[in-house]
């Protein structure tokens, strides 16, 4: 019973949701205040609708009721009950699902916190919203409903995919769609400017906490995956160039240059157009995405679902909203009319140029992820375009948004100066040439790339460094410490960013440029070196795990008289006939030690894997940065939703 009962919660929703898109909109259309009213209540409806209706997923889901197909499918007894509840979001349906409830939570805040807006403004972007909510709900519940049931339920289900029962996958998608979806608010507020035809600084203002929730959002979610698939898949590396993860950094990318962009709409009010532009693109990238992660178009291991036919209706949703939003820009861009003037040399420039090496990144990762689908369709040629293309194609971009990056930040608004900027940054160009070369001189048969990376790294942490000690002035240091205190929020957040992305730099040059990897058959109790380290194979054994079995190895790693012993675990589980390599990882600040059992040999032994990995942990660490960057941003009075909307309200008394 309670299976129909969030079966008809979801569709009371759709019908909900349906008014929500045309009665606020006409209302704002022709000035009518209570039917612009009604956004609020049916915002906030449809999120108590769609949260019983997740809810009550969930529990069939915890309860292990197999009479719900999707239960079926996805579970079993067996499982710890983590991987039960992040089974409700680790196939088509359930995801989609958790898709649309995010989609209303964010609509409903628009709703709840956005008194500052003004009255037509507000009941546009709610609309809006709401117009991409009906689409899923249709999507959902005419081709992909998540509470079918069985006409017999079946004794045990058949598991959730043994890869996905990890923690770090179980929360990596729920922050990808708040990424995701996050930029749809983006898009509503442009799309609802486009109707308007009015963007100001006021737009600015508030679009960008929206957008700064989604990239601090796609950060955390881009890294969880990233992180996954470093220590889960067994391969050692964090990123592989696949098209799901692809489909996850496009819209990164973008709403970072929208964030950038927003700033110079809300600062200078100039960049609109462009500004518009990028929260359409934005949100077509996230549905892009869902595209390529739903379709079965394109192969991946992160991939929810192998069904071209419904991806069909994603293609068709993707069109009809991006397109349509294309064109109504196509239609009404000339009135956006840019009223800030700025020099060559400012910083609104130093944003020009990061949105457009980020623009052209983001087409580069676009080209190579769709291309093998062209080549396929449109020539019959079956194509792969990997990591040697994306590192050679997307690389330089990163390197040039990185030599730019501390000079932008320093620079004044309207007209800076190069000749005072360089002196700030003097000292940290000096280190950060001397710890290349160093890397450089010590370095011996190996890429330049690695030095180049690192010298970068510290040059754009340095940057972020001398970008907050200049907001301070002159003066003795207990003064400029004092005022450092007392500097904004926002001013922080973008400092603690800017860190994070340098240390990103930093680890990934390391990893990359200095990695040492072994890969051999090993007999029990056989020792090899492997870079600086004596390793032993002491034993290999079987066990059994809650829901798989186990061949579990010990090995043992001796280092100037030190020694630890690493544990990595072939597993298989029954009910999937599914295997999974588990690498164990001994992480340090400075290096991490991997290994991983591979499955006996013919010859005798065992296949091992082991690699040293330098500054491994700066990659995910530099990401933390970045979001905790993100999050301080937000926190501060200046970004709070309607905050100084509200303040004004207050002031000036009603007549």
């Amino acid at each position: 019973m309670l299976i129909e009962l969030a079966h008809f919660s979801l569709v009371l929703a759709f019908g909900i949701g349906v008014v929500q898109m045309i009665v606020p909109l006409v209302g704002a259309q022709k000035n009518w205040r209570n039917w612009m009213a009604l956004a609020e209540p049916a915002a906030t409806a449809q999120v108590v609708l769609v949260g019983f209706s997740f809810l009550a997923l969930t529990w069939a889901f915890v309860t292990s009721d197999f009479s719900v197909r999707l239960v079926f499918a996805n579970s079993h007894t067996d499982k710890p009950l983590i991987y039960k509840i992040s089974g409700v979001w680790g196939n088509h349906e359930g995801s989609l699902l958790l898709w649309v409830l995010i989609l209303v939570i964010f609509g409903a805040c628009a709703a709840w916190f956005g008194d500052g807006l003004s009255e037509r403004l507000r009941a546009r972007v709610l609309a809006v919203q709401s117009s991409v909510a009906v689409a899923f709900y249709a999507f959902i519940l005419f081709t992909s409903n998540p509470f079918e049931r069985l006409a017999l339920a079946p004794l045990n289900g058949r598991d959730l995919n043994p890869l996905l029962q990890d923690p770090g996958l179980a929360f990596h998608p729920p922050f990808l769609y708040l990424g995701y979806v996050g930029l749809s608010m983006t898009y509503s507020f442009a799309v609802a400017a486009l109707i308007e035809g009015k963007v100001d600084a006021a737009w600015g203002r508030w679009m960008r906490p929206w957008t700064l929730a989604a990239w601090m959002f796609l950060t955390v979610g881009i890294a969880l995956g990233s992180w996954w698939a470093y220590y889960e898949l067994g391969w050692g590396g964090f990123w592989f160039w696949d098209p799901v993860e692809n489909a996850s950094f496009m819209p990164w990318l973008i709403a970072a240059a929208l964030l950038h962009s927003a700033i110079v709409v809300e600062k200078r009010e100039a960049l609109k157009s462009w500004t518009i532009l990028l929260a359409i693109l934005a949100f077509g990238f996230s549905l892009l995405g869902t595209f390529i992660v739903r379709s079965g178009v394109l192969t991946s291991v992160h991939a929810f679902a192998n069904d071209p036919e419904r991806g069909v209706y994603i293609l068709a949703i993707m069109v009809i909203f991006t397109g349509g939003a294309l064109a109504l820009y196509a239609w009404r861009a000339a009135a956006l009319q840019s009223s800030g003037v700025f020099s060559v040399v400012s910083r609104e420039s130093a944003l020009v140029l990061n949105n457009l090496l980020l623009a052209v990144s983001t087409f580069v990762v676009f080209i190579g992820t769709i291309w093998p689908l062209v080549s396929e369709m449109a020539f019959g040629r079956v194509l792969s375009v990997g990591p040697p293309f994306f590192n050679a194609a997307f690389t330089p971009f990163m390197l040039a948004l990185a030599v730019a990056l501390p000079l932008g930040s320093i620079l004044a608004w309207k007209r800076g100066s190069l000749g005072r900027s360089s002196k700030i940054l003097a000292g940290w160009v000096a280190l950060a040439v001397g710890i290349g070369a160093l890397c450089y001189a010590v370095q011996s048969g190996r890429s330049a790339l690695g030095p180049l990376g690192i010298a970068l790294g510290v040059w754009v942490v340095g940057g972020a460094i001398a970008d907050l000690m200049q907001r301070t002035g002159r003066g003795d240091w207990a003064a400029r410490l004092a005022r450092l205190r007392r500097l904004p929020r926002a001013d922080w957040g973008k400092a603690t960013a800017h860190f994070g992305i340098g240390i990103t730099f930093i680890g990934i040059a390391a990893m990359m440029a200095y990695e040492v990897e072994d890969i051999r058959a090993v007999e029990l109790g056989e020792s090899y070196s492997v870079g600086a380290y004596e390793v032993t194979l002491l034993d290999v054994r079987q066990e059994r795990g809650p829901n798989y079995l186990t061949s579990l190895a010990e090995l043992q790693f001796q280092r100037s008289g030190q020694s630890f012993v690493l544990t990595p675990e072939k597993r298989f589980y029954p009910v999937a006939q599914m295997p999974t390599t588990e690498a164990d990882i001994q992480n340090g600040f400075l290096r991490d030690v991997y290994a991983v059992i591979g499955d006996p040999q013919e010859g005798g032994g065992f296949a091992v894997r082991v690699y040293v990995k330098p500054f491994a942990n700066w990659v995910w660490g530099g990401a933390i940065l970045m979001s905790l960057g993100g999050l301080i941003s937000l926190t501060d009075r200046r970004l709070r939703v309607a905050a100084g909307a509200r303040k004004h309200a207050k002031a000036v008394p009603a007549e």
